[in-house]
């Protein structure tokens, strides 16, 4: 029987790859002919041959690809989004190469049949993982176990466990903790030792994999376990504590060979920030077009209402604390920045509510557009300029977020947005120390189908007027 994440089911899953994708090319040459003609560019055609070396090709050329792309690094695969993520993107490269090889060699391929062949082999190859995981859970039977000690049962230690009891179907077995400080045994937790017993421990419970999560008091002792623990065939994981010094996550990077652990590294990698970047351009630059003439008219009626400027300029703070101006319709009186004083409260936890809903100094107009979000319609010329995004955490006043507290600063680890994840669960009805949690929600569960949903959800929030003053 293949194992979950074992050397044999890794083989396998490269020769059901191969042979799914030479099966979906296989299906596109027969599927191609029976196509509807009034698909636009298709070219009535009774029958197809492809070269026998394409069989071949394409099959080695979407293997070698997704290796490289990780999606049979059973490191990286634990969860099926990372999994599907890497399926998808590696399909995706593969394809672009596979157009590129036919361009080169074999222009005579038609282009249905291409686009055929690359929808049929995307969804087998997405189907039949989504299938495993689905009969593995069924079964529940966990796959090639590696048993896991955590050192150290604190905050850090107890996160790591958690997460290793949420994919316990996958491979991972927590097997219990080691720590010197007696108290932990009494919460409840499964204490199995001091620290000096982490070589009889995993001697005992045939420990695989060693996570070490200690404090940064403790590190003194980090040397000592790692030599206790060299002799033994275990791997050792170390977590410093420094991770909660970091802005959102850190990472180890190779620095002029040297690896080092990065403590600001970006909450977006490369690829989910290009990505993001032309969503925002792309569907920014067709909402700009059609918001328009709307601006116009909100121009006009803002000009008409109060003495002042249509346009309302001020510094918000943006990804990575970086300062820019963000752009709105004016809503209030010329003179409100000099009153902020009079309205904003201080709650007895210390927390700063500075939105109200009977504003003195909100205008007729400004009512109104506040209550639609009309006035928040120039920020989409932010998005523009690359200052902001169309989904993110809103940018927060300057004065606001030097009375944050260390981990509310973490919102700013991705580019600030026109609409976001607490917008939609709640708008303005949130006080900042409430909305940052959703704000730190959306950055750990970020995916451009989450933009997609906020987006949607923005819609029907705005339309209905709840929560905005």
């Amino acid at each position: 029987m293949l194992r979950r994440f074992s050397v044999d089911f890794i083989i396998f899953s490269m020769f059901l790859d191969a042979l799914l994708t030479a099966a979906a090319l296989h299906g596109a040459v027969l599927l191609r002919p029976g196509l509807p003609a009034s698909l636009p560019g298709l070219q009535p055609l009774n029958m197809i041959r492809l070269p026998p070396h394409l069989y071949l090709i394409a099959p080695l050329l979407w293997v070698l690809v997704l290796l490289v792309a990780s999606a049979y690094d059973p490191r990286r695969t634990y969860r099926a989004a990372d999994e599907f993520g890497r399926v998808a993107f590696g399909s995706l490269l593969a394809s672009l190469c596979f157009a590129g090889l036919l361009y080169l060699t074999e222009r005579g391929v038609s282009r249905w049949l291409f686009l055929t062949f690359i929808a049929l082999n995307s969804f087998l190859l997405l189907f039949w993982r989504a299938a495993a995981r689905l009969a593995w859970k069924a079964v529940k039977t966990p796959p090639a176990r590696h048993r896991v000690l955590v050192v150290g049962a604190g905050e850090v230690g107890r996160r790591v466990a958690q997460e290793i009891r949420q994919y316990t179907w996958a491979s991972l077995e927590l097997v219990g903790f080691l720590d010197d400080d007696p108290a932990k045994r009494k919460c409840g937790l499964p204490v199995l030792g001091t620290l000096d017993d982490a070589a009889r421990v995993v001697r005992e419970y045939g420990v695989e994999d060693v996570i070490i999560a200690l404090p940064r008091r403790a590190h003194a002792r980090l040397d000592q376990l790692v030599q206790a623990l060299h002799e033994l065939p275990v791997r050792v994981l170390v977590i410093p504590d420094y991770f909660a010094l970091a802005l959102y996550r850190a990472s180890v990077e190779d620095f002029a060979g040297i690896p080092m652990i990065n403590l600001r590294a970006p909450a977006l990698n490369g690829f989910q920030r290009l990505v993001k970047r032309a969503f925002d351009l792309v569907v920014g630059g067709i909402l700009t077009l059609l918001a328009l003439p709307v601006m116009g008219i909100v121009a006009l009626a803002v000009k008409l209402d109060s003495p002042g400027p249509v346009l309302f300029r001020q510094q918000r703070v943006g990804e990575n604390g970086r300062l820019f101006t963000m752009y709105k319709f004016r809503s209030m009186v010329a003179n409100a920045e000099t009153l902020q004083e009079q309205v904003s409260e201080v709650r007895e936890d210390g927390c700063i509510i500075h939105k109200k809903p009977d504003d003195p100094r909100v205008t007729r107009v400004g009512r109104f557009i506040r209550r639609y979000s009309l006035d928040e319609l120039p920020q989409l010329f932010n998005v523009l300029k690359g200052e902001m995004s169309l989904v993110g955490p809103r940018p927060e006043l300057p004065w606001l977020v030097e009375r944050y507290q260390p981990w509310q600063r973490k919102r700013f680890a991705v580019p600030q947005g026109i609409t976001g994840w607490w917008q939609v669960n709640g708008r303005s009805d949130k006080p900042m120390h409430l909305h940052t949690e959703d704000d730190l929600f959306y950055i750990q569960n970020y995916s451009l189908w989450l933009d997609l949903v906020i987006l949607w959800k923005t819609i029907w929030v705005v339309l209905r007027g709840r929560g905005a003053y």
